[in-house]
């Protein structure tokens, strides 16, 4: 029996992110997949200006809850419209809608695996910390699930929403991400990466949201959590089961 073709719908979290979020969403409605946008608590006029798009579904709150949250949200809502796919993105632009057609050729070829992107992290611009953010990742990652991910902090990526896992129990915050990609690991889930394209502006006009000693400390405690996770859960059910592909 032929599976049928995936349907994919793309969901972009945005906190304060007027300056770029309505280019975003514009580029990424060019691809002719639907868009969800989860106004995460903005206070500056991304809300605003997101209302005027009657061609997407907006989901807004008043509170800031963090990324893990707005993901949930998204991909509850996904799932509710009968999407099988949803594609992450960022909405600061950092992330090329370009792209998408990369992530989709891969969801048609690997429809039960997790796409993930792997950024160049040598370009100009790139942060500092950003990197080493990364390899402390996935130095981690690999300790947790025996598999190497050239990129495990890369938000462009491609879920098979039927396979996705853990999502009621994911933190509300920045290190959800990460918390997804080992829960799926251990799930049996394939990771297949792919190559992406990313843009870092100058320091100067750079808007990060990122609180670099209360999100390294955070990511600090879920790596130890899910280490623990690892020897009790993960690392048996690896030795006795396998990848869903």
């Amino acid at each position: 029996m032929t599976e049928p073709k995936p349907k994919i719908c793309v969901i972009i979290p945005t906190y304060n992110n007027a300056g770029t979020v309505v280019g975003v969403v514009t580029e990424v409605l060019a691809f002719g997949c639907h868009v969800i946008v989860i106004d995460d608590g903005s206070t500056d006029d991304t809300y605003r200006l997101l209302r005027q798009m009657s061609q997407i579904t907006l989901i807004h709150y008043v509170k800031n809850k963090g990324k893990g949250y707005a993901l949930k949200k998204g991909f509850l809502k996904a799932a509710e419209m009968g999407y099988s796919h949803a594609i992450t993105i960022d909405s600061d632009g950092q992330h090329y809608p370009s792209d998408m057609p990369t992530l989709i050729k891969a969801i048609n070829e690997h429809p039960d695996a997790l796409i993930v992107g792997n950024r160049n992290l040598e370009i100009e611009n790139m942060p500092g910390k950003n990197t080493f953010a990364n390899r402390f990742s996935n130095f981690w990652f690999y300790m947790q699930t025996g598999q190497h991910l050239a990129d495990t902090q890369c938000g462009y990526r491609a879920y098979p929403l039927k396979h996705l896992v853990g999502v009621n129990i994911l933190s509300n915050r920045y290190e959800a991400e990460l918390m997804l990609l080992v829960l799926s690991a251990w799930d049996g889930i394939k990771l297949f990466s792919v190559h992406v394209n990313v843009y870092y502006p100058p320091k100067g006009e750079r808007v990060t949201h990122f609180r670099p000693i209360m999100d390294f400390v955070r990511i600090s405690i879920l790596n130890t959590i899910l280490c623990i996770g690892a020897i009790v859960y993960g690392w048996p059910k690896k030795i006795l089961g396998g990848s869903r592909e």
